[in-house]
């Protein structure tokens, strides 16, 4: 008998349709909705059906408890519902993906950031991403109680950036200044410092030093911080009174620190356990800011193509204190010279916090080989910068108590003889070594990945395990 009501259990199990009736939900309406759908290649019939179909398993699912009270089989029925719905958006968009940009971009003449294309992808074909009012109200909920309806705005990017017109129009409108940053620059020009907060920034003589400023954190990055160290990043570029930028750490209060300048730790782990980093942070991130230092700026219509040469950058020298833990040590790898103290380290800890290390898996093997950046990658090896290892990221190790004057150093020697070849021979190493086409390329599989990532349990259970999260406060 035992023998038997296992067997049965494991046949219901595999059926739908009982799960449905299971989790207290109407099996013949989840089976008449869950048939395989086929769309025409009608633009107008498709949407109109893929937004119902749609509509129906949003339906169900909020006759579902929240997510943190659902039974096992309600909990089966959501990711079956969420699964169905998913692969039928792959579906659509394999069809219009490309109507889908074009309308929304009007044939390319409009120039829309990731945030902007997925909410107005929302209102163009409901149900397609999430509405800002949805993922809004998800972020007042704890990582682990969300139900991840942003996955499907890394479904539909991974989608637009598969294409290679729509994605290279999409890496454009990323490495555009942003109007933030073109309304404030006769400030900066004028008084040579501007501060934001999150992100401070002065010139000094021919250098513009940006400086992450989030102590309490010891220069985490988080959604509180990602705006104006873009728009900061921009101005630094875009000045036209200097000719080289800095990126560093501000001062931290943290005892063990207390007084020190520290580069960055990386993702406000905390942030991210409690639920306030959403998911576009890590593409805007990764398109915008750390892209605009490694590619410059786009300005105007003409593409950004490395083959056509038309970016406004300068070179970037990076001011490593204390260490670089994952956001941190991704930027080393967008910058053209990197600056460390003997007893500063980097890290890659993507393993521990359960996400992709950002566009470090296409970059970080350039410098140190395929074999350490697995090992960084995958099993977390720690490379100290006064290390042979290290040394391959870094390209001067200092006492820590000269990295500051080590960098101006550094940059009052780009800067004396003139850097007008430096932009023609950053173009040049990328062409080579990772041209647009190619980044598009890798963002389009970082998207969809990233996406299922974030909403994994696995990236619950190793912050708890790793990172003590629950304990932590905000």
């Amino acid at each position: 008998m035992e023998g038997s009501g296992a067997k049965r259990n494991l046949v219901d199990r595999s059926d739908p349709k009982v799960i449905f009736g299971q989790a207290g939900l109407s099996p013949k309406a989840g089976g008449a909705w869950m048939k395989q759908r086929d769309f025409t290649g009608n633009y107008k019939r498709d949407a109109a059906a893929a937004s119902k179909f749609w509509r129906e398993g949003a339906a169900f699912l909020a006759k579902l408890p929240k997510k943190s009270l659902r039974t096992q089989e309600q909990a089966i029925a959501a990711n079956i519902i969420q699964g169905i719905a998913r692969r039928t958006r792959e579906q659509f968009l394999g069809r219009h993906a490309d109507t889908i940009y074009r309308k929304l971009t009007k044939n390319h003449e409009r120039f829309l950031r990731v945030d902007e294309l997925a909410y107005e992808a929302s209102k163009l074909v409901p149900g397609l991403t999430p509405t800002r009012k949805q993922v809004d109200a998800d972020s007042e909920l704890m990582q682990s109680e969300k139900d991840g309806v942003e996955v499907d705005q890394g479904v539909f990017l991974a989608n637009v950036l598969a294409d290679a017109n729509n994605g290279m129009h999409l890496c454009h409108a990323m490495l555009r200044p942003k109007m933030a940053a073109i309304e404030r620059m006769p400030e900066f020009i004028d008084k040579g410092v501007i501060d934001f907060g999150p992100a401070r920034l002065e010139r000094k003589g021919k250098t513009a030093i940006l400086t992450i400023q989030n102590p309490r954190f010891l220069n985490a990055e988080d959604d509180d911080t990602l705006a104006d160290t873009e728009t900061a990043a921009d101005m630094a570029i875009f000045d036209p009174m200097s000719e080289i930028c800095v990126l560093r750490g501000g001062v931290v209060e943290h005892p063990k620190y207390k007084g020190r300048h520290v580069f960055c730790s990386g993702i406000n782990l905390t942030h991210l356990y409690r639920g306030k980093i959403p998911f576009l942070w890590y593409i805007l991130r990764d398109m915008g800011v750390v892209n605009k230092m490694m590619r410059g700026l786009a300005m105007g219509a003409r593409s950004p193509d490395e083959i056509y040469g038309d970016t406004h950058e300068k070179p970037w020298v990076a001011q490593v204190d204390v260490f670089a833990i994952g956001g941190g040590c991704q930027y080393l790898l967008a910058m053209d010279y990197v600056v460390a103290g003997s007893d500063a380290y980097m890290t890659l800890p993507a393993r521990k916090e359960g996400i992709i290390p950002g566009v470090a898996n296409l970059r970080f093997p350039r410098f140190v080989g395929p074999r350490i950046a697995r090992q960084a990658i995958m099993m977390g090896k720690r490379l100290d910068c006064d290390s042979p290892e290290g040394r391959m990221v870094c390209d001067i190790v200092v006492p820590p108590d000269q990295v500051g004057q080590a960098v101006m150093k550094v940059c009052d020697d780009f800067t004396s003889s003139g850097v007008v070849s430096a932009a023609s021979n950053r173009r040049a190493f990328r062409v080579g070594e990772e041209p647009l086409d190619l980044f598009r390329r890798y963002m389009a599989v970082y998207c969809r990945e990233q996406a299922y990532c974030h909403f994994s349990p696995a990236l619950i259970a190793n912050l708890e395990k790793h990172w003590n999260a629950a304990q932590r406060k905000i």
